[in-house]
């Protein structure tokens, strides 16, 4: 056992020298943080600041509650072109160069588009910085209304029509698959599902499903691209839509991803995998424990992910009481997950490079790398030291 873990020391000290390419690090956006028409049709935000709103309402539910959160820049308009350019210029600074936008597409129309097509898109130095889509393809709720004490109410759902994804792949190899930065592995535009089962629930099925996708493909195909990376996160477990027959020992996870015709998996935040009511240290200990699971029991790359915390209160009004938080967060803590995920892609150097966190922007749920009034530009610093000056 000595001799084997000496082995597997020696390999990722190997990988790490033979890396010249740098790294992917991905920073999840939330494109919440502008005045977006739609809002109006669900009866949000009415200072039309977007979900800014929630935080500059924040308010501590117990002694030492982080909460206001304060962020340096102020609440700024995320759709704004000067803004974006200032926030690639800063992602950039510190190593961070890859975003991952949460992309929506209820009731047949896009949603919090803005920021992207009005704000980074048009931002001068927008091909600097490479970019996906992760079609965050839940049902909208009330979750997101802090005045609104009942969280069940739903507005969309994330559930679309075999005839509606048809429809929307068109825009999407359009609009973003063909631009020159839209980030590629192996040279095919990588799209990221975040829930598999309303996926599958939407198109009627895991063949239904697997015919979709495998027809997205051709249509990437047929636009001179080189074909479709397509990325599902996992949360705790996949839908057991696949179940294990008798006597069947294959992993059900596999299964669905293999069936579906998945290329890669990563994760959206920790707060999927493990409660949340704990020290950050041990969150992240047992949101990283997942990691020999996937190697062992999933066939497709998995590409290493770090949460920065999680504290939705903001989104939760004063009398509902507080909702459980991760505590003792810190940047010192945050950087030693970063350098763990930087050992697991160096020890995985068959499959691209690629670090997921969360996130760049999730103020409403704590976890973000932007800069606030306590910890400036700590956690940015971080991602610096692992990745770009790789100390």
């Amino acid at each position: 056992m000595m001799k084997k873990s000496i082995l597997f020391l020696f390999s990722i000290a190997l990988c790490a020298c033979s890396r010249t390419a740098g790294y992917d690090v991905a920073a999840y956006i939330w494109p919440a943080y502008h005045d977006d028409p739609r809002y109006a049709e669900i009866g949000l935000f009415d200072d039309h600041k977007g979900e800014w709103e929630a935080i500059y309402n924040a308010v501590p539910k117990f002694e030492g509650h982080r909460q206001p959160r304060v962020p340096t820049w102020g609440y700024f308009d995320e759709a704004s072109p000067e803004m974006q350019e200032k926030i690639i210029d800063t992602a950039l600074e510190y190593g961070v160069n890859t975003f991952i936008f949460d992309w929506y597409w209820f009731d047949d129309r896009p949603f919090l588009e803005g920021v992207l097509n009005d704000g980074f898109l048009k931002a001068p130095n927008n091909r600097k910085m490479k970019f996906y889509l992760m079609w965050a393809n839940h049902t909208a709720n009330s979750y997101w209304d802090r005045n609104e004490p009942d969280k069940s109410k739903e507005y969309w759902r994330g559930e679309v029509s075999p005839e509606v994804f048809d429809g929307f792949t068109d825009h999407l190899i359009e609009d973003y698959f063909k631009l020159p930065n839209y980030y590629t592995i192996d040279g095919k535009p990588v799209f990221c599902i975040y829930e598999v089962a309303n996926f599958i629930n939407g198109m009627g099925g895991v063949e239904q499903a697997r015919t979709a996708l495998d027809a997205f493909r051709g249509k990437c195909l047929a636009a001179g691209l080189k074909g479709l990376h397509l990325q599902a996160i996992i949360w705790g477990s996949l839908p057991e839509t696949l179940s294990a027959t008798p006597g069947d020992t294959e992993p059900t996870q596999d299964k669905t991803i293999r069936a579906l015709g998945f290329d890669s998996i990563t994760n959206y935040q920790w707060c999927h995998l493990v409660p949340t009511d704990m020290d950050y240290s041990e969150w992240g200990e047992k949101g990283i424990a997942y990691w020999n699971e996937y190697d062992r029991e999933i066939s497709v790359p998995y590409f290493p992910h770090v949460s920065i915390d999680w504290d939705p209160n903001p989104r939760f009004p004063l009398e509902n009481g507080p909702q459980s938080c991760v505590s003792g967060t810190g940047p010192d803590k945050f950087e030693t997950f970063l350098r763990r995920a930087r050992d697991y892609a160096d020890a995985h150097p068959d499959q691209a490079p690629l670090i997921t966190v969360n996130a760049w922007n999730e103020w409403a749920e704590g976890s973000y790398l932007e800069p606030d009034e306590e910890f400036g530009t700590a956690y940015l610093e971080a991602v610096r030291r692992v990745f770009k000056d790789r100390k």
